[in-house]
């Protein structure tokens, strides 16, 4: 006799709501199309709302409800009011995915406190306050899932990438901890931990052949990822199916850290 289907991981997202920062391109553009897919009403985070129309548009055509929101979340008051507006249109926040992120190319006797206060703040303030943000919602729903977008650069060195690493690092021992204080309250914190992916934001250096090869030689795979594998983890850890998981640092490395 057949088990009771309820008892099948559920990998469906019918009738969550997601909040996607940093949606506009790259992986946050994918892993809004991803969760919409899924079934997630989305609030695509954009620094500038007047951005990612067309992205707005195949999200409805998916038959979801989607909202474009003001987030630069170097503002506490713009991811403050995102929020609100989220809860305000759709009633919940079940899913995060905090992505935006910065990567300047900067050699660690070069970089100045311009710079370096630049990565923090978008990297590790923006992904904790809008973690905060949410997490407020989360507590009053009494559940929640949050997906930081972390990187390979958190478990390993990459040569002028200093501060980035430092921060994906940072991160990744945020979700350790928000995921340990948080538990009480059903919320699961994980992050993805991606390598290079075709990105318009990763497309300066991998269009350099030598920088590429030497990329490709590093991935046992021997490949680029594309935006959508680091989706389809995303829309996973947000799903029934990782109830059980938090705490956790995806890597999504084509198996780079093996080595």
């Amino acid at each position: 006799m057949q088990e009771p289907e309820k008892q099948y991981p559920n990998f469906a997202l019918t009738n969550k709501v997601a909040l996607v920062t940093g949606a506009a391109r790259g992986l946050g553009r994918a892993c809004a199309l991803a969760l919409a897919h899924a079934g997630a009403d989305i609030g695509l985070g954009l620094r500038d709302i007047n951005s990612a129309k067309e992205l707005e548009e195949k999200i409805k055509d998916m038959g979801r409800k989607v909202i474009r929101l003001q987030m630069d979340v170097s503002s506490l008051q713009q991811i403050n009011d995102a929020v609100k507006n989220v809860v305000n249109e759709f009633g919940k926040i079940d899913i995060l995915v905090n992505n935006v992120g910065v990567a300047p190319d900067n050699p660690a006797e070069k970089v100045t406190e311009e710079d370096f206060d630049y990565t923090i703040n978008l990297n590790l303030n923006g992904t904790f306050f809008t973690a905060q943000a949410v997490g407020r919602q989360m507590i009053k729903q009494g559940s929640g899932r949050i997906i930081n977008m972390s990187s390979q650069a958190g478990f390993i060195a990459l040569n002028d990438e200093s501060i980035y690493c430092m921060t994906k690092a940072g991160i990744n021992h945020l979700t350790k901890n928000l995921a340990s204080e948080w538990a009480k309250y059903n919320i699961n914190v994980n992050a993805v931990a991606p390598t290079f992916i075709e990105t318009p934001g990763t497309e300066p250096w991998l269009k350099d052949k030598d920088f590429r090869q030497n990329v490709l030689d590093r991935i046992p795979l021997g490949r680029i990822g594309k935006p959508m594998e680091v989706a389809g983890a995303v829309v996973f850890l947000a799903s029934d199916a990782a109830s059980l998981i938090t705490g956790d640092i995806m890597l999504i490395d084509g198996g780079w850290t093996t080595r």
